[in-house]
């Protein structure tokens, strides 16, 4: 009889999408959304041994601007775009190899937070094979959607993470 890993069991582990990724041999960017936070990793294997070298979360884009009375939502969309951007140009600056995209075992839909992530990585400079028409609305990525005119604070935030 096979044992299943706890892991799996508790429905956090794919192990097979997992054997694959690391099968590659190429480093992964991982993706991972909280009730709270975007957290971003730039991790490389050997052996089956995780190696992350680079780590970020939505809390930094505190930091480069963010408003205080949107302190909640560092998991919008134009959260996830900020913070996309914002690994990537640390890619670049550290020039990282072009990694593949781990979305772990959340199974991401178009127009999404995930592919939000992935369009400010893009947008950063990496050079990522992502069709076009998965990325959300331009005005979405720019928080038209929220509560607050954000319009202002997104470019003078998004300006100051490609000053960096």
């Amino acid at each position: 009889m096979q044992r299943i890993f706890q892991r799996r069991k508790k429905g956090r582990t794919d192990y097979l999408k997992r054997k694959r990724l690391l099968s590659g041999k190429l480093p992964r960017l991982v993706f991972r959304r909280t009730n709270q936070y975007i957290f971003a990793q730039y991790v490389v294997s050997h052996e089956a041994q995780d190696k992350v070298e680079i780590t970020l979360s939505s809390k930094h884009l505190l930091k480069y601007g963010w408003p205080k009375e949107l302190e909640g939502s560092l998991k919008s969309i134009p959260a996830c775009y900020l913070t996309g951007r914002l690994i990537g140009k640390k890619m670049l600056k550290e020039k990282k190899q072009t990694p593949v995209v781990d979305f772990g075992i959340a199974a991401p839909t178009k127009k999404s937070r995930a592919y939000a992530f992935l369009k400010g990585v893009v947008d950063a400079g990496v050079k990522l094979s992502v069709p076009k028409e998965v990325f959300p609305e331009e005005e979405r990525v720019k928080g038209k959607n929220l509560k607050k005119d954000f319009s202002a604070t997104f470019e003078k935030i998004k300006s100051s993470i490609d000053k960096e």
